[in-house]
């Protein structure tokens, strides 16, 4: 395992995000708990010990779950990161209530990492509230020892990312950004490494393979791909092309298999940086994609929630991107389950507020209804 220094401690390159565990329904909190605590296990057996949760993940179970699974192992062996939930301006005067309650899921009496969960261009405001004096309380549970580091995870876009920096970047001591070779030039990561070195940060990746999605190209698009790449496998090139990137400390991936788990420790087993030749490969790749008109869903189900229809958001996004590349009208059909289709739509909306690419979703099934009928 590929270790990094960050102020003294030790942290494997690669980090088990916790939001993406095998289910046992369609609801995302029904998780499959014997697999779950499969995954965590060997994770830690191959030499991961960054381990990274929040509030919302899995229903509000991923916590729990995590803090279960770990409490085998000596607290000393691993570092536990949480976020504050703060993208719900009402947690905002619940904080100690909320912090307190983190910690007893995770069954533990510190986080080593904490985060504000997804400053965003939607969220910019209520974070930066001095009224609701958020940040000064967290810095109090820093002092009292209850957290080791504090950062944020962010979304928003340059300016706002810039306006958050300007007023806190001196209480931050990380920001972990969606960066991955589509991202580079797709949503500006390139700047957004570019601005973290300016302030002196360090960089935590979220989102490495879009949650699977660069893992799981249509085939025409992986033909091109082992062209190009005849040595890797689609998540060992995204990879290794972060393994590229100056002041990359942390990259995380929400594994949700133990064969994932191995093979991407594999990967992180020695570094294997992409050459100048093969950067500008990888990155020319996901421009190619980003034109291609494939919506760049990462799958994280923030939108799911609040959908009136209970409409499979993702996986219907998935068809549709599927859909670009075969043609396949009748294959599409068959993978939308019946009265969960696009044209259930009712556009409301509530899924662009929740999503955190700001992606135009009601525009999309629209499209996707179009072709299917």
């Amino acid at each position: 395992m590929i270790y990094k220094d960050f102020k003294g401690l030790k942290l494997s390159g690669l980090g088990l995000g916790n939001m993406r565990f095998p289910l046992l329904s369609d609801d995302q909190s029904d998780v499959d708990l014997e697999q779950a605590e499969k995954i965590i296990d060997k994770a830690f057996e191959l030499g991961v010990n960054y381990f990274d949760t929040a509030w919302a993940y899995h229903g509000g179970r991923s916590e729990s779950i995590l803090g279960r699974a770990l409490s085998k192992y000596p607290r000393e062996s691993f570092y536990i990161s949480d976020k504050f939930p703060g993208f719900d301006v009402k947690n905002m005067a619940r904080a100690r209530e909320i912090f307190a309650e983190q910690l007893r899921r995770c069954g533990v009496e510190r986080f080593d990492f904490y985060l504000l969960h997804n400053v965003s261009d939607n969220t910019l405001d209520g974070y930066m509230n001095e009224g609701s004096a958020l940040i000064e309380y967290l810095l109090e549970e820093k002092a009292a020892g209850r957290i080791g580091h504090l950062g944020f995870s962010c979304h928003a876009e340059l300016d706002g990312m810039r306006r958050f920096l300007d007023a806190h970047h001196n209480e931050m001591e990380f920001c972990q950004i969606q960066l991955n070779y589509l991202d580079w030039t797709y949503q500006h990561a390139r700047e957004k490494v570019d601005m973290l070195r300016e302030y002196g940060l360090p960089v935590w990746v979220m989102e490495p393979v879009r949650g699977g999605r660069l893992s799981r190209l249509p085939k025409a698009v992986v033909e091109e791909f082992n062209s190009i790449f005849p040595n890797d496998t689609l998540p060992s090139a995204a990879f290794r092309f972060l393994q590229s990137i100056p002041g990359v400390t942390m990259v995380l991936s929400g594994m949700s298999s133990v064969t994932q788990v191995e093979e991407n420790a594999a990967t992180w087993s020695n570094p294997r940086p992409m050459d100048g030749e093969e950067f500008e490969k990888i990155v020319d790749f996901g421009r190619r994609i980003s034109k291609s008109g494939m919506v760049p869903c990462t799958g994280c189900r923030y939108c799911v929630a609040g959908c009136p229809q209970q409409l499979d958001i993702p996986a219907l996004l998935t068809v549709y991107n599927e859909l670009l590349f075969t043609n396949d009208v009748e294959a599409a059909r068959t993978a939308i389950p019946e009265g969960r289709g696009p044209d259930m739509c009712v556009a409301c909306h509530n899924c662009e507020k929740a999503c955190p690419q700001e992606l135009k979703v009601p525009g999309r099934l629209v499209e996707l209804a179009e072709k299917l009928s």
